[in-house]
């Protein structure tokens, strides 16, 4: 039973896939980025990380495993614990060991498990048939120093002003007087244009006082009244939740959720599983992109081990 396969193919629609009695593979969606120096672009991805605290047996796994390989649960169970079984009697021997299109894991000198991901597949569905590219740099400051270049060597030529005959004086003495005729008569018009401007807003005011009167004076009444309108907002589905861990106990998830609301956080207890263990999570989300970004700002203040579960509630 190739259980690194099972494995791979849930990391694709989930975002925590726990070995029982070993540990956990969680994902991270990164963002495309591009490579400044080598002028490489990279899509976006899914980034696998191990954490072997997460040990607990959630039915995932098993479950998949019963499934393909048309066996009951109980029995992937038991193939999970034997395969654990051999993992860590390799990893003893030979200290590293690889899972298929997962990653490699190993010890370090303090005997402690370091994962590195495999980096040949994009669990990220939705960067499907996306792959990384190299784009050749731009090359402006070149055409910029070519164009002060010839505009360093484009010639300036000067073109002689052309000056017209002069003109007999006694024009210009005509032009004066019309232009003076001119002016005697434009403010002559400006002073008749303003009375009349000033008796039309007497005029227009006097009009609007009367309307205003009678508005004041005018009493409405509206026999049929529209009915009222109640307005019924939908509420916002939450299906998106930051785990803070599963209690088997319901006083310790019930400890656990008090905890959390006294630092602060939106923390909730969601009914119990199937397996009637009881989850708590720091808070629930509209969208997977705010659980992503109140996931990652868990892990880097409060716990690194937080995951998201997608359950309607």
């Amino acid at each position: 039973m190739k259980i690194e396969q099972s494995i791979s193919q849930l990391l694709y629609r989930h975002q925590c896939v726990t070995v029982p009695g070993f540990g956990a593979f969680l994902t991270e969606i990164q963002s495309a980025h591009l490579h400044e120096n080598t002028h490489s672009f990279y899509p976006p991805k899914k980034l696998i990380s191990f954490n072997p605290h997460l040990k607990n047996n959630d039915g995932l796994l098993a479950n998949h495993i019963a499934t393909t390989e048309k066996t009951t649960y109980e029995s992937a169970v038991a193939s999970i614990e034997s395969e654990v079984v051999i993992w860590k009697s390799i990893l003893e021997v030979n200290q590293r060991f690889t899972l298929k299109n997962v990653g490699e894991l190993s010890l370090n000198s303090e005997k402690n498990l370091v994962f590195t991901p495999s980096e040949n597949i994009n669990y990220l569905k939705e960067s499907f048939g996306l792959n990384s590219f190299v784009s050749p740099a731009v090359k402006r400051e070149a055409y910029k120093q070519e164009i002060e270049i010839l505009e360093e060597k484009a010639p300036i030529i000067f073109t002689p002003e052309k000056r017209e005959r002069r003109r007999p004086s006694y024009l210009k003495y005509a032009a004066i007087f019309i232009l003076a005729m001119s002016a005697t008569g434009a403010i002559g018009y400006k002073l008749y244009d303003d009375h009349i401007e000033e008796q039309t807003l007497i005029v227009e005011t006097a009009v609007q006082k009367q309307v205003q009167n009678k508005i004041q004076e005018a009493t409405f009444f509206i026999e049929n009244p529209m009915p009222s309108v109640t307005l019924t907002v939908k509420e916002e589905k939450l299906n998106y939740h930051v785990v803070a861990g599963v209690f088997r106990n319901e006083e310790n998830a019930e400890k656990a959720y008090k905890d959390l609301l006294n630092s602060g956080f939106k923390a909730r207890r969601i009914a119990p599983d199937r397996r009637g263990s009881f989850p708590v999570v720091y808070g629930s989300y509209a969208t997977r992109e705010e659980a992503e970004q109140a996931k990652s700002d868990i892990r880097k203040s409060t716990a690194s081990d937080a995951w998201i579960l997608v359950k309607a509630l």
